[in-house]
């Protein structure tokens, strides 16, 4: 099974399991293998410390010797399954496992202990951030680069920490195509196009012509990959609380690659526009949520696979429209918008000028919270607080209202005379930064708790409580 035939088959309804005994033998084989490597030992101590992260989660898969663990005891007793479009070398199996969130497993026939590859956004920043100078497998900004600290001069029986960069590809051959020219140009054209139109409806086209341009030169998983980097890139410039937590994450070489998804809001006119953006680059439908009647709400689930994304897309929904796929069914604008539409209305498109509301990442949750006060970034009260999963909003980025828009939601009746003068005067809040922290496998959502914290940061009931 890929993952894309899973996202393409998950029945209506489904949930996402906990996945406590396979989540308990990755990380045994995890913390096996730092308890051997002291180099590895200090950076997972040192990824807590200084980033308020855990080692485990910035693992990107564990490579495991074919002696110990067969591909059927992975399927009979944890659930892992082959991944048959992954590339591997040769003498060596990919196997993931398509109901939880955990590091991949690669079973070889050559090691005879485990070893352990970690994601970053960039092997050269990592190299520099540790003073190392090793051999890197792979050309600069291709799909798939590695590189080995090794366990002594006859180390390729394993027991190597691996650190790897990955764009849009889930194999595990390093790349040595000449890409960086043509990377870096399309990092440019996607982060710097323009996002400001005096018709959304025209920049939305506008935009999914570049997406569709964008993904047919490279390939959907290529161009997906540069998608998102270009949209934390907009983000984080908006946002502190990004740029203090990719500042801290930086220090150790690390860049963004624990991020858990990217949340884009938009409003009910674009909604449908902004899904067949996002199918562009090759995301899949995952669970769609109907919250309308608790909390003015819907939002769908996208994934990419081959990039390795997660897209929550928000919108507001009225109590009567869960029968309606309204990812394909446009929806009539509302007199009064929800806390979605208000939030778009006020500040634009997240597709466009607006960027994302929030991006959310995995961390050890109290430590975060804690470190981050010491920059003067304060976390909000959390919104789901789970043994499986702990999520919090940073206090939002408050940002300046365009006055056409403020004007504009005026004289519609979408806002009050007082929280005009509200927005007029402080602006309204743009952007979060997300503390999550997951466990057992769980790589799904709360939908209560979602409707808790939308109800939270409506912007005219935050404008009215400030």
């Amino acid at each position: 099974m890929t993952r894309t035939d899973f996202l393409q088959t998950a029945p209506e309804g489904f949930v996402w399991p906990l996945c406590p005994a396979a989540d308990t033998f990755v990380r045994g084989l995890v913390d096996e293998f730092l308890a051997d490597r002291a180099f590895a030992a200090t950076l997972a101590k040192r990824m807590h410390d200084e980033s308020s992260t855990y080692f485990f989660d910035w693992v990107d898969h564990v490579i495991v010797p074919q002696s110990r663990v067969t591909s059927a005891e992975l399927a009979e007793e944890y659930g892992y399954v082959v991944e048959s479009v992954a590339e591997t070398p040769d003498g060596h199996r990919a196997m993931w496992h398509p109901y939880a969130q955990l590091p991949r497993i690669v079973l070889a026939d050559d090691i005879d202990r485990v070893s352990v590859a970690i994601k970053v956004d960039s092997i050269a920043d990592f190299q520099t951030a540790h003073g190392l100078s090793l051999g890197v497998s792979g050309t600069p900004l291709s799909r798939y680069r590695v590189m080995y600290l090794s366990n002594g001069p006859e180390s390729r029986r394993g027991g190597e920490l691996g650190v790897v960069e990955r764009r849009g590809y889930r194999g595990y051959v390093p790349d040595s195509t000449d890409a960086a020219g043509w990377m870096i140009e399309a990092i440019e054209m996607w982060t710097n196009r323009r996002r400001r139109f005096d018709d959304d409806e025209e920049g939305m086209h506008d935009t999914l012509t570049l997406a569709e341009s964008l993904a047919g030169e490279l390939d959907e998983d290529i161009a997906a990959w540069v998608f998102a980097e270009g949209e934390r890139r907009y983000w984080q410039a908006r946002n502190t609380a990004g740029r203090v937590q990719k500042w801290r994450q930086d220090g150790l070489g690390l860049g963004w690659a624990n991020h858990d998804h990217h949340t884009f809001r938009s409003s009910r006119r674009h909604f449908v526009m902004l899904i067949r953006i996002l199918q562009a680059f090759g995301f899949k439908k995952r669970e769609r949520y109907y919250a309308g009647a608790e909390a003015g709400w819907g939002a769908q689930v996208m994934e990419q696979p081959g990039a390795g994304l997660v897209i929550f897309a928000d919108v507001d929904l009225r109590p009567d429209e869960g029968a309606i796929d309204f990812t394909v069914e446009p929806l009539p604008t509302l007199d009064k918008p929800g806390t979605v539409g208000m939030w778009c209305g006020l500040h634009g498109e997240s597709m466009l000028r607006a960027g994302m509301h929030h991006l959310e990442a995995q961390f050890d949750f109290d430590h975060l919270r804690d470190a981050l006060k010491k920059y003067d970034v304060e976390t909000m009260k959390p919104f789901s607080d789970f043994a499986h999963l702990r999520q919090a909003f940073t206090v939002g980025e408050r940002w300046k209202v365009d006055p056409k828009r403020l004007d504009a939601m005026r004289d519609r009746g979408a806002i009050t005379a007082e929280a005009y003068a509200k927005f007029a005067a402080e602006g309204a809040i743009g952007s979060h930064l997300e503390n999550l922290q997951r466990k057992q496998g769980f790589k799904g959502f709360n939908q209560h708790s979602v409707s808790q914290i939308i109800r939270e940061v409506n912007p005219e009931k935050q404008a009215l409580e400030h």
